[in-house]
C-alpha cells in the first residue's frame, strides 16, 4: 500500500519546513533502486573528471573510483526517470504543493564511508527562486542513515524567514558563511535536527529551509536520491532547464500544465554574478571564504 502523510504530518511540514515519509520505497523496490544506482557507480572507474553523469570526490582516481554525485539521473537512466515519476512519491508530494507538480531537477549524493564530502549549509532557493515557493525535495534513503553517516540536517522554521547571502567576493557560492551576522542573529546551528532514517525512508525539505550535511566520518556509506519538485504554476525565475517543451509538457509528472504562473511574495536572492567553481554545488561552494564542516582533505592535513 502506498505511503500517505497524515495530517498532522502535513501541518508538521509547513510549520517546521521539512517532513520524514516512513517506508515509501520496500523489498523489490527498494532492492533494485540499489542495483541500478551499483551498476552505475561501477562504471566510474574509467572516468578521470566530471561529467554530465558524474560528479567525483577530489581524491578520486581512475583506479580508486570515489563518486560523490550522480548528476540528474533521471535524464540519463530510464529507470531513474521512472523513480521520479512514481506515483508513491509525487503523490506524496502533491499533498504539500498542490494537484498540478513538475520535476525540476534532481542528483542522487554519495556519502561513502570515511570520507563522504560534506554540504555546507545552504537554501535551494538561493539557486533556483521561483514565482511561488510551493517548492521542494524529496529524498529516498537507499541506506539505513543515523547521526553518524552524514545524515542531512536542517533548521526547523527557517523556511519562514529571509534568503540568506549565498556569494563570496561578489560571486554566487552557493554556501552561507559562518560569519554571516544576518544568519547569525536568525540561526542557532546547535538546534539543527538530524533526519535520520531507514533506507527506504523519504526526508522532505521546503525550498527555503537552511540545511546541509557533515562529513560520513563512519564505515558505513549514504546515498541519498534526491527530486527536487514544483506546484505546476510556479515558475523558475532564473530560466528554464533546458528545451521549453520537455520543460512544460514533459516534466509534468502530475496534472497539467499553465502558461499563468502563481507569484507570492518571497524574498529573492539570485545566484548571479555566477560561482567561479561552476559545476555541481560541491564545486560551486570551493568558493566559500569559510566552511562549517570538515573536508577529507580538511582531515587528512591535520591527522
Amino acid at each position: 500500500m502506498a505511503v500517505k502523510l497524515t495530517q498532522d504530518e502535513i501541518d508538521f511540514y509547513h510549520e517546521n519546513g521539512y517532513v520524514v515519509a516512513r517506508g515509501v520505497y520496500t523489498g523489490e523496490k527498494l532492492e533494485q533502486l540499489r542495483r541500478e544506482t551499483d551498476a552505475i557507480i561501477a562504471k566510474a572507474a574509467g572516468v578521470s573528471e566530471h561529467n554530465e553523469v558524474y560528479d567525483l570526490e577530489d581524491s578520486h582516481s581512475p583506479s580508486n573510483p570515489r563518486v560523490r554525485r550522480l548528476k540528474e539521473p533521471y535524464r540519463h537512466f530510464d529507470y531513474f526517470d521512472q523513480v521520479a515519476r512514481d506515483p508513491d512519491v509525487v503523490d506524496i508530494v502533491a499533498q504539500l504543493v498542490g494537484s498540478d507538480v513538475r520535476l525540476y531537477g534532481g542528483k542522487m549524493n554519495l556519502k561513502s564511508a570515511g570520507y563522504g564530502a560534506p554540504v555546507e549549509w545552504h537554501q535551494d532557493w538561493a539557486f533556483y527562486p521561483h514565482t511561488n515557493d510551493d517548492v521542494l525535495a524529496t529524498g529516498l534513503l537507499l541506506d539505513d542513515c543515523d547521526e553518524m553517516n552524514g545524515p542531512l540536517m536542517v533548521m526547523p522554521g527557517s523556511h519562514k524567514g529571509p534568503t540568506y547571502d549565498h556569494h563570496a567576493d561578489g560571486y554566487f557560492c552557493g554556501a552561507m558563511a559562518p560569519d554571516d551576522t544576518e544568519a547569525a542573529s536568525n540561526l542557532d546551528y546547535s538546534k539543527a535536527v538530524k533526519l535520520t532514517g531507514k533506507a527506504g525512508d523519504m526526508t522532505i525539505h521546503h525550498v527555503r529551509l537552511v540545511h546541509g550535511s557533515a562529513m560520513n566520518t563512519s564505515n558505513r556509506q549514504r546515498r541519498l536520491l534526491l527530486h527536487e519538485y514544483a506546484a505546476g504554476d510556479a515558475w523558475p525565475l532564473v530560466g528554464l532547464k533546458g528545451d521549453f517543451d520537455h520543460c512544460f509538457y514533459d516534466l509534468m509528472v502530475k496534472g497539467t500544465p499553465t502558461n499563468q504562473p502563481r507569484t507570492v511574495a518571497a524574498p529573492v536572492r539570485l545566484p548571479y554574478p555566477a560561482a567561479l567553481s561552476g559545476g555541481s554545488i560541491y564545486e560551486n561552494q570551493k568558493g566559500t571564504g569559510g566552511r562549517f564542516f570538515d573536508t577529507f582533505e580538511q582531515k587528512q592535513a591535520s591527522g
